[in-house]
C-alpha cells in the first residue's frame, strides 16, 4: 500500500513542487553571495601590510602552539582574515580600557582556537597579552590558557570551550545591548550603541544549544549580533560529511536571521568587509558563512583533521613559511604590522567621544542616567535589601517558590538591572515580575524574559547577560530536575565568575504525582560538589528572603547561586531568621549555639519542619536537642571556625543526624546519621512518598 501511495500522481506532483521550492531558496541564497567590498583597508595601510597582518596572526598561533607542543592551529590559520577584519576594522574597542561600557564585544565560541584571539589582543594593543604571554601559551600561571577564560585574560569577554556555549553567551550580550538601548536611548542621544561579534565553527553548529540561542536571537531581532560561521568542513573525526550535512544557512534563514556566504575566507578580505557592512545594514541578527580551509597555508595538513588539534611541527612549519612566503622568524611581528594593527589611538578617541556624549546625557536625563550608571558600574541602590519582606509564624504558609516570586518582584522594583525569566514554566516556577512586561523584539525595554523550552541555551544566555555589565543581575528558572539540561552552562557560570541566579523549583520527591522523571534526587548534592556555586535550599519565607539577598550579593561579587525551591506548602517557622540564614547554618530550636546538648538535628528546605518536630519529640523524652537549619553549606563553611564549631561541634558528630528529601550523599561530612532517599522516586501524592521512603519526623527521632 505504501509503495502505491508513493507513486500516486498527486504525491509525485507535490514532491516536485517542494523540491522546486528548495532549489529556489538555495538559488536565492546563492544570489546573496558577497563578492564586492564596500570599504577598503584603513587609510595609509597597504594591501601588502594587511596580508602581512593576517599572516602574522597565523604564525603567532603556529609558533605558540609549537612551543607548547599543544593546541589547535587549524582554526587560527583559517580564520585569520576574519579575525583581522573584526578586530582591526569592524570593532569599536579601546585596548587600554577593556571595561569601557560602549565597546563592541567579541566571543570566540570555538574556544579551542584561542590563539587566534590572543594574537589579535596582542597585535591590537591590549597590555594583557604581551609577546611573552604568547610564548607561555598553555603553561602554568600564564595569561594565555588553552581555552579563553575571562577571569584570566583581560579582554576576553566570556569563558568558552564547550562548543555552542559561546554563541549563546553572545546572544546574551546582544540581548542586553538591545534591552538597554530600548530603555535608555533618546531621539537626540543614542548612548547605548554597540555590536557583538562571534566566531563559531561546525562543532558549535552541531551542538543543540547553538540552535536554542540562535532561535531566540532571531525571535528577538538582535540586529547588533554578527556571527561568523567558520565553514571548514573538518571535525576531529574527519570530514563533516560523515555526520553533518545539513544546510546551516537555510536553518538560520528559518530562524529569521540575515545570512550571507563569503566563498573564499582564506584570502578574500574585501568580501569579508562587505559582509560586515551588509550585516550592519540589516535589522536582523546576521550569520556570515565563511568557507575556509582549516590550517590554510600548510601544504600537507590543511583541509585535514590532522591540523585541528595538534602542532604543525618543525618541518611542516618550515613548509608553511615557504608556502606563504613568510620571511620573518619565530614570534616576530613586522614593524609595519605592529603599527598598522595597533588600535589604541583609535580606541581612545572612540571612548573620548562617547564620554562626551555621556556627559551630555547625564545633564539632560539625570534620572535615566542614574539607573544606567548603576547598571554600568554595578553599584546597587543603597536600600535595595530593605525591599525584601520578613515573615512571622502567624503569616500564611506557602511554597518557597511562592516566596521566591515575592522576592523577585521586590528586587525587580529595587534594582535597575534585575531581569530574567523561565524556560516556559513561569506559571509553575512563579518567576514573572508583575510590574514589567515581556522583553520582545518590539518591547526591548521590558524585563521579563521568555526563554521558551531551551534550558541549556537559557543558562548560557543568562551568563552572557551577566557578563555584559556588572549591574545586570539575570535569573533563569526551570524545574530542578531539568538543571541536568543546563548543567554545563551552570558550571561555566561558576568557573567564569558569572553571577547568574538559577531558580530551581519543584526541588524534591515533593513533586509527587509527576513521578521519578520529575523528582530531583542527586541534584542538590551535585551542585554542592560544584566549585564556585552556592547551593541554597531555604525552608520558609525568611530563609527565602535571606537566600535572595545572598544571591544578589554573590552576583555583584562574581559568583552564581542555585536556589532549590519547593512545590509544597511550608509554614513560616518560629526560629528562622534572615540574619541566621545568612550564616549558612544556624540554630532554630532548642539548645543554643555553644551550649551542651545530647542530639543535633540538621534540616534543610521542606524537611526543616520535620527536624523541628523530631526535636520536640526527643525533648519530650528528656533529650536536650539542638535543631539546625542549613540552607547553604558553602556559606556556612565561609564562617569563622569558632562559629562553625559552636553550631555543629565536631565532638557531637556521632550524635548528629540530617534529614533531606534527596540523596544522603555528602551528609557524612556533618552528620553520622542521615535520613534521605538514595534511589529514584515514584508517582504518588507527596505525603505518601515521604511516608513510604521513611522521610518523617518519627524516623528521624527513632535514630536516638
Amino acid at each position: 500500500m505504501s509503495s502505491q501511495l508513493a507513486q500516486a500522481p498527486a504525491l509525485v506532483a507535490l514532491r516536485a513542487k517542494l523540491n522546486a521550492k528548495v532549489h529556489s531558496r538555495r538559488a536565492a541564497r546563492s544570489a546573496r553571495v558577497v563578492t564586492k567590498a564596500a570599504v577598503a583597508a584603513p587609510a595609509g595601510v597597504s594591501t601588502e601590510t594587511v596580508n602581512d597582518s593576517i599572516n602574522t596572526i597565523r604564525f603567532l598561533a603556529i609558533d605558540a602552539i609549537n612551543k607548547s607542543n599543544s593546541g589547535h592551529p587549524g582554526l587560527p590559520m583559517g580564520c585569520a582574515p576574519m579575525g583581522y577584519v573584526i578586530y582591526r576594522e569592524a570593532m569599536t574597542h579601546n585596548p587600554k580600557n577593556t571595561k569601557w561600557f560602549n565597546r563592541d564585544r567579541f566571543v570566540l565560541s570555538a574556544g579551542h582556537g584561542c590563539m587566534l584571539h590572543y594574537s589579535l589582543l596582542h597585535l591590537t594593543g591590549y597590555p594583557s597579552v604581551s609577546i611573552e604571554d604568547i610564548k607561555q601559551f598553555r603553561q602554568w600561571d600564564s595569561k594565555t590558557p588553552g581555552h579563553p577564560e575571562n577571569f584570566i585574560t583581560d579582554g576576553i569577554e566570556v569563558t568558552t570551550g564547550p562548543l555552542g556555549m559561546g554563541i549563546c553567551n553572545a546572544v546574551g550580550l546582544a540581548m542586553v545591548e538591545k534591552h538597554l538601548a530600548g530603555r535608555f536611548n533618546k531621539p537626540d542621544c543614542e548612548i547605548v550603541d554597540h555590536y557583538t561579534y562571534c566566531i563559531m565553527g561546525d562543532g558549535c553548529n552541531m551542538e543543540g544549544m547553538s540552535g536554542e540561542g540562535a532561535s531566540l536571537a532571531g525571535h528577538w531581532g538582535l540586529g547588533k549580533l554578527i556571527v561568523f560561521y567558520d565553514d571548514n568542513h573538518i571535525s576531529i573525526d574527519g570530514h563533516t560529511d560523515i555526520s553533518f550535512t545539513e544546510d546551516v544557512q537555510a536553518r538560520f534563514d528559518a530562524y529569521g536571521w540575515h545570512t550571507q556566504h563569503v566563498q573564499n575566507g582564506n584570502t578574500d578580505v574585501d568580501a569579508i568587509r562587505a559582509a560586515v557592512n551588509a550585516a550592519k545594514a540589516d535589522p536582523r541578527p546576521s550569520l556570515i558563512k565563511v568557507t575556509t580551509l582549516i590550517g590554510y597555508g600548510s601544504p600537507n595538513k590543511s583541509n585535514t583533521h590532522d591540523v585541528h588539534g595538534a602542532p604543525l611541527g618543525k618541518d611542516e612549519t618550515a613548509a608553511t613559511r615557504e608556502n606563504l612566503k613568510w620571511k620573518y622568524g619565530e614570534f616576530e611581528v613586522p614593524e609595519a604590522v605592529a603599527k598598522a594593527m595597533d588600535c589604541t589611538e583609535k580606541g581612545a578617541a572612540a571612548e573620548a567621544e562617547w564620554n562626551a556624549k555621556w556627559a551630555t546625557y547625564k545633564s539632560k536625563y539625570p534620572e535615566d542616567a542614574a539607573e544606567l550608571d548603576s547598571i554600568m558600574s554595578g553599584k546597587l541602590p543603597a536600600d535595595w535589601a530593605k525591599s525584601l519582606p520578613t515573615f512571622t509564624p502567624e503569616d500564611k504558609g506557602v511554597a518557597t517558590r511562592i516566596h521566591s516570586q515575592t522576592m523577585l518582584n521586590a528586587l525587580g522594583g529595587a534594582i535597575p538591572g534585575f531581569m530574567g525569566g523561565s524556560a516556559d514554566l513561569a506559571p509553575s516556577n512563579m518567576t514573572l515580575m508583575k510590574q514589567f512586561g515581556d522583553f520582545q523584539k518590539d518591547t526591548p525595554a521590558e524585563r521579563n524574559v521568555r526563554f521558551g523550552v531551551r534550558e541549556h541555551g537559557m543558562g548560557a544566555i543568562a551568563n552572557g547577560m551577566k557578563l555584559h555589565s556588572p549591574g545586570i543581575i539575570p535569573y533563569c528558572a526551570t524545574f530542578f530536575i531539568f538543571s541536568d539540561y543546563m548543567r554545563c552552562a551552570m558550571r561555566i557560570a561558576a568557573l567564569s565568575q558569572a553571577g547568574t541566579i538559577f531558580v530551581m523549583t519543584h526541588d524534591s520527591i515533593g513533586v509527587g504525582e509527576d513521578g521519578p522523571t520529575h523528582q530531583p534526587i542527586e541534584h542538590v548534592a551535585s551542585f554542592r560538589a560544584m566549585p564556585g556555586m552556592d547551593m541554597m535550599r531555604p525552608a520558609d519565607g525568611n530563609e527565602t528572603a535571606a537566600c535572595y539577598k545572598m544571591a544578589v550579593e554573590n552576583s555583584m561579587n562574581g559568583a552564581p547561586t542555585t536556589l532549590a525551591l519547593s512545590r509544597q506548602v511550608v509554614p513560616n517557622l518560629p526560629g528562622t531568621s534572615m540574619e541566621g540564614a545568612q550564616k549558612g547554618a544556624y540554630v532554630v530550636q532548642g539548645a543554643a549555639a555553644g551550649e551542651a546538648c545530647d542530639v543535633i538535628l540538621i534540616g534543610t528546605g521542606t524537611e526543616l519542619e520535620l527536624a523541628c518536630k523530631a526535636g520536640a519529640e526527643l525533648e519530650s523524652k528528656g533529650k536536650k536537642v539542638r535543631v539546625v537549619s542549613m540552607p547553604c553549606w558553602e556559606v556556612f563553611e565561609r564562617q569563622p571556625a569558632s562559629y562553625q564549631d559552636s553550631v555543629l561541634p565536631k565532638s557531637m558528630y556521632a550524635n548528629t543526624a540530617s534529614i533531606e528529601a534527596g540523596t544522603t550523599f555528602g551528609w557524612s561530612k556533618y552528620a553520622a546519621k542521615s535520613i534521605g532517599h538514595d534511589d529514584f522516586g515514584a508517582s504518588a501524592p507527596a505525603p505518601i512518598l515521604y511516608k513510604e521512603f521513611g522521610i518523617t519526623a518519627e524516623k528521624l527521632a527513632a535514630l536516638f
